[in-house]
């Protein structure tokens, strides 16, 4: 098992939900974060004068997927949620030891 996590435009999300349901995974987290990469922020005008906004709003998706629908996954993600411009996001890909499902005690990719 495999836990994919992906930073994405906030507007993007209802795509990527949609895509990563058809590619094959059950179920997803979803939270709203801020965070900065490589452009370190952006400067934006205010009614006349400008700021610099350090953190840009982003929303993290975690979803489990068994090692077989990674790369599906993977590609439904990034189709998705492209749009070309800088900001986009990323993926991670981190293995998963093991998995329970506390109502029933299952175990293994049982509880996918």
């Amino acid at each position: 098992m495999k836990m994919i996590v992906a930073y994405i435009k906030p507007f993007k999300l209802d795509d990527v939900k949609l895509a990563v349901g058809e590619a094959g995974a059950q179920g997803i987290t979803v939270m709203e974060v801020k965070g900065f990469g490589r452009q370190k922020g952006h400067t934006e005008l205010y009614r006349g004068s400008e700021y610099h906004t350090d953190f840009i709003p982003k929303v993290k998706v975690e979803m489990v997927v068994a090692e077989s629908a990674v790369q599906k996954v993977i590609a439904a993600i990034t189709s998705s949620a492209r749009t070309g411009k800088i900001g986009d996001g990323k993926i991670f890909v981190l293995p998963v030891e093991s998995a329970t499902r506390i109502r029933t005690g299952e175990s293994g990719e049982d509880v996918l």
